[in-house]
């Protein structure tokens, strides 16, 4: 089995070429030939050089997507337009086996997790091609006999996007799929981690002989690339998931031009677990929840409130889950958890380790695989308080904080004691509780008796500082659109005759 995986790693490497801008439907260098090292996050060895954009390609390639909003991509019909979208899918499904391990290379997600994100990258495309064919439709109200008023969604023109590093092709397929099927041209700045998977989209849009310039992709740092792409003036929205302080950030360089923004920010979401809950259930939604992706998810339930009666049977179960999950090579089947995308998230996830038991926390860690790997191991920390820094700050990692509580009122408290407001999960039979404290939880997002489970008709976001706006079904096209209101005289009504 080691020297099969040892060659399926010598195959991917072989596979992997350096990477290329793509610009105006061309592969470019960047215009000062700059280029950053990719590594590997299971061996922190050079994977790669992809080509470093900075302002400059930001220029052409905004340039190009407005051309094309202004050109042939602005002219297409409905049914035209959603042809292209359909074929992006179909394209995207032929090449899942090859998608998806490439993925797991270059983010250390493991392979089980990324095929199935893959699979729905071409669904995003597939759903909202019929989200604007049956949903994106106006409203019209009549006045009497004198005025007909109807509303249309009209796409607004280069769309900014900048996407996060963990599920990389998923998120930018969910900011893509929208962007493109309301009508706008796009300029992509993914995270300088993961690039891989980001090319090959640009790979498969060029087969699908989309029209030059309606879909860039300028890859760099945040600094540099995604900065100029944020400050552009011809850039009318900005969709960007990842930290809250780069959030914030974004939002002061864009404000000059008062552009749109949609922002997908940091997570610390509860799980509370109440006495009466399924307790197996609990447990196995609570491991998924924090475990899988490597616990690099936005939405992981990373603080556990356990009432006080169960705590111990849950705690002690939760331990032997930790100890029992596989750790490994992201390309084996059988791994549960890979390792942490880069070295530099790998030290900061480590140093809140130090920093728990620094704290008072009993940290409880699982088992890891020898090597170079950016491993992190399950863990968990025992006797956390609600003030402590491991608690209230976005670790992005496979830790969850263990606390208990007595009652419903105590637990809201302590869960909405913590600036972000992203998700949370209720686990309790008793359903009236249920729907009281997931309304009584600050957060864009709750689920009852249930995991992370995704239904792309809802929307998307957080409340406080995980976020701002809403994407996901048709609110998505309050981002991506402008509505307009068109009001039409139906008959010569009065208007007030000044200076005659």
């Amino acid at each position: 089995m080691a020297k099969q995986l040892a060659d399926q790693h010598a195959k991917m490497q072989q596979q992997v070429k350096d990477i290329q801008l793509y610009i105006d439907g061309q592969f470019v260098d960047a215009e000062h030939n700059k280029v950053f090292e990719n590594s590997s996050p299971f061996t922190n060895e050079t994977i790669n050089k992809v080509a470093m954009g900075e302002q400059a390609d930001i220029d052409k390639a905004v340039h190009a997507a407005k051309n094309a909003f202004k050109g042939e991509w602005g002219k297409l019909k409905v049914k035209d337009r959603l042809a292209y979208i359909y074929k992006i899918a179909d394209l995207i499904d032929e090449h899942i086996d090859e998608i998806a391990p490439l993925e797991s290379f270059d983010t250390g997600l493991p392979i089980s997790q990324t095929k199935k994100m893959v699979s729905r990258a071409a669904y995003n495309f597939r759903f909202y091609a019929e989200m604007v064919a049956t949903r994106m439709i106006g409203e019209a109200y009549q006045v009497d006999d004198e005025f007909l008023n109807y509303t249309i969604h009209k796409p607004v023109g280069v769309a900014g996007l900048i996407t996060p590093w963990n599920a990389p092709f998923m998120l930018e397929t969910w900011k893509l799929a929208p962007a493109l099927t309301t009508g706008n041209t796009v300029v992509l700045k993914p995270a300088e981690w993961s690039p891989l998977t980001a090319n090959r989209l640009a790979e498969i849009i060029d087969k699908a002989g989309l029209p030059n310039g309606v879909f860039n992709v300028v890859h760099g740092y945040g600094e540099t690339a995604g900065a100029s792409l944020v400050a552009h003036p011809d850039v009318a929205l900005i969709s960007f998931t990842g930290e809250t302080k780069t959030g914030s950030e974004i939002m002061k360089n864009g404000a000059d031009w008062l552009k749109r923004f949609s922002m997908e920010l940091g997570g610390k979401s509860p799980i509370i677990v109440f006495e009466d809950a399924d307790i197996e259930r609990a447990l196995d939604a609570c491991t998924w929840g924090i475990f899988s992706f490597n616990g690099e998810r936005c939405t992981a339930n990373s603080r556990l409130y356990i009432h006080e009666t169960v705590a111990e049977p849950f705690i002690e179960k939760l331990k032997q889950r930790i100890v029992n999950i596989k750790v490994g090579d992201p390309l084996e089947s059988d791994t549960q958890v890979g390792p942490l995308i880069h070295k530099e998230h790998y030290i900061n996830v480590k140093n809140y380790l130090k920093l728990a038991e620094e704290e008072g926390c009993e940290v409880i860690s699982g088992n890891i695989p020898p090597g170079n790997g950016n491993y992190v191991a399950p863990t968990l920390l025992l006797h956390a308080r609600n003030d402590m820094r491991v608690v209230q700050e976005e670790i992005f990692g496979p830790v969850i904080a263990a606390m208990t509580f007595t009652d419903e009122e105590e637990v809201i408290e302590l869960a909405n004691d913590v600036r972000y407001g992203l998700a949370g999960y209720v686990w309790t039979k008793d359903i009236q509780r249920g729907h009281r404290v997931a309304q009584a939880i600050e957060s864009g997002m709750l689920w009852v008796n249930s995991q992370n489970v995704r239904d792309l008709r809802t929307p998307f976001g957080g409340a406080k500082h995980s976020g701002i706006g809403r994407e996901g079904g048709h609110y998505a096209f309050d981002f991506y659109t402008e509505t307009q209101i068109v009001h039409v005289a139906l008959k010569d009504h009065y208007i007030p005759q000044f200076g005659k």
